[in-house]
């Protein structure tokens, strides 16, 4: 009794953060469907008509990413006053991700559309909080409309390959993703890159196994749970956009933003590795990132 009362607290403690996270979210969910009742709303889920709950939901995430991860967003100037594809890096959960659009609707009252994996259109009682959120599925022309429409869509192109396989080296997992690039040059807008610092020190992985790569592969379902959840600091750096070129090729832009990936206020294109070790410790450091809840001077 006493050995499964440890195990089952070794448990807690190394899934409770992610748990409470999905809790949280489904809790968002049911807000959404109580403040739809109540007013009898049967609008376009990505009209203004929704945004005052939007703000109560942004501000909550702003509240929990302030208190847990002291979250600071930098760079918030590069981002384009029209339409713009944002590339970002992938953590073991993408709780960085929601931060920026909580902090990006509260400070610029700006929607963002991002493309999500299929598995998590699936994902049972979160179809109007994806809804209302401008979570998309990700195809061409899905895409294509939401730019001419005017807003900013968002992607990471490792996806959930690069959640649960990347680790704490902070190794891109693209494989030969550039459908990103070639709605940007479609579309003729920029592209813009982001990173989040420490966000594998917050939520990592169990180490990859052959077992597990192998069963995602064949049906790209997570079915690795993330853990951890250390109160670590957490920094969002937008980087300098890469604008429309129209003699550029789709896989010289997709060369340019991966060199550019984690750019912040530089406006050379240096080696992505050269970048990373520019605002991250690599390998990723645990401690080092709880104290730099402490630092002041990176403020």
């Amino acid at each position: 009794l006493i050995i499964a009362s440890l195990t089952i607290s070794g448990i807690l403690v190394f899934f409770i953060v992610p748990l409470t996270i999905v809790f949280f979210i489904y809790l968002s969910n049911i807000l959404l469907l109580i403040y739809q009742r109540n007013n009898e709303l049967k609008a376009d889920p990505l009209s203004d008509v929704w945004n005052s709950v939007r703000k109560t939901i942004a501000s909550f995430w702003d509240i929990y990413a302030r208190v847990w991860h002291g979250y600071e967003l930098h760079g918030v100037e590069n981002l384009p006053e029209g339409p713009g594809i944002l590339v970002y890096y992938h953590g073991a959960i993408p709780i960085d991700y929601l931060y920026f659009l909580s902090r990006l609707f509260l400070w610029k009252k700006r929607l963002c559309l991002s493309v999500a994996d299929n598995f998590v259109f699936r994902l049972p009682g979160l179809k109007l909080l994806l809804a209302v959120t401008g979570i998309i599925p990700g195809t061409r022309e899905e895409c294509l409309v939401a730019l001419k429409n005017g807003y900013l869509v968002s992607i990471s192109p490792g996806g959930v390959r690069e959640a649960l396989f990347s680790d704490e080296s902070y190794r891109l997992m693209w494989g030969n993703r550039k459908g990103f690039a070639q709605v940007a040059l479609e579309a003729k807008v920029p592209i813009i890159p982001m990173y989040t610092q420490n966000v594998r020190e917050g939520y990592r992985m169990f180490k990859e196994r052959r077992f597990f790569r192998q069963l995602y592969e064949s049906t790209r379902l997570p079915f690795t749970p993330p853990y951890g959840g250390l109160p670590v600091k957490f920094r969002t750096y937008i980087g300098k956009p890469i604008p429309y070129d129209p003699n550029i090729t789709t896989e010289e832009l997709v060369e340019k933003v991966c060199k550019g990936k984690f750019l912040f206020s530089f406006q050379t294109k240096t080696a992505v590795q050269a970048l990373i070790s520019k605002h991250q410790t690599i390998p990723g450091n645990i401690w080092k990132a709880l104290l730099e809840r402490f630092d002041k001077r990176r403020k």
